[in-house]
Order: C-alpha cells, then sequence, then structure tokens
C-alpha cells in the first residue's frame, strides 16, 4: 500500500486540511525557516549569539525532518506524535531564546509555531483516532 493510501485510510479529525494545503503551507514556511536559521548560524559564526542559541533551531531542523520518515515511511503515528511534539517545544525555545536580542528573527517564528500548533493537534487527533 503506499503511503498515501495508507495516509487515506487513516480517521482524521473532520477539519483535517487537504494535503495539497499542506504542501502550499510549508512552501511557505520553509524559506522563512531558512532565512532565520541562516541568520542565526552567521550570527554564531560571528561569534554575535552564543552557539548555545543554534541548539533549538539545530534540534528543531531534525526533529521536522525526520517527521516525514516516521509518519510516513514507518508509519509509526506514536513516534510522530512524540516528534512532533519536539517540533512545537523547540520553537517555542526558539522563540525564547532570539527574542530580546533579534526579535524579528523570533517573531518570524510565530506563523510556523501557529502551523505547528495546528499539525500538533491534527497529529495527536490521529493517533488517538487511530490506536
Amino acid at each position: 500500500m503506499s503511503w498515501m493510501d495508507w495516509y487515506n485510510a487513516l480517521q482524521k479529525p473532520s477539519w483535517t486540511p487537504a494535503p495539497a494545503t499542506i504542501g502550499r503551507i510549508w512552501s511557505i514556511l520553509y524559506p522563512i525557516l531558512f532565512l532565520t536559521l541562516a541568520f542565526v548560524a552567521v550570527q554564531i559564526f560571528r561569534r554575535r549569539l552564543p552557539l548555545s542559541a543554534g541548539i533549538p533551531f539545530a534540534l528543531n531542523l531534525v526533529s521536522n525532518l525526520v517527521f516525514t520518515p516516521i509518519q510516513f515511511g514507518w508509519r509509526n503515528l506514536p513516534l510522530a506524535a512524540v516528534d512532533i511534539l519536539v517540533v512545537w517545544g523547540t520553537i517555542l525555545w526558539m522563540i525564547t531564546v532570539l527574542w530580546r536580542r533579534h526579535p524579528w528573527v523570533a517573531a518570524a517564528q510565530i506563523p510556523y509555531l501557529a502551523w505547528v500548533s495546528t499539525a500538533t493537534v491534527l497529529q495527536l487527533s490521529i493517533t488517538w483516532m487511530n490506536r
């Protein structure tokens, strides 16, 4: 069974966005995330931010990238639910770390936080409905 057939067969809340909508949202968010990550990396390289400021960005990047293989490759809903909670938590951590020194970088994470909050509720709902 293909990953799309598997996903379509899952029980999902009525408000689940269409896969095309999810793709469009990520196509908007990824450039913002790339720019802010690059800015933070340059600031760390120039020693204008401590190396520790990059930790939540690195953890977020890794946890974001492994979500798709966990969810659709392994088809492991509980692990995907844990992973998305890590993504969500690291976004809050990124905002907290940068709010005072680079508020624009922190503010740029707010759309990401809003989407991942929605995606987290969705993932937790799907996990619960398909237990």
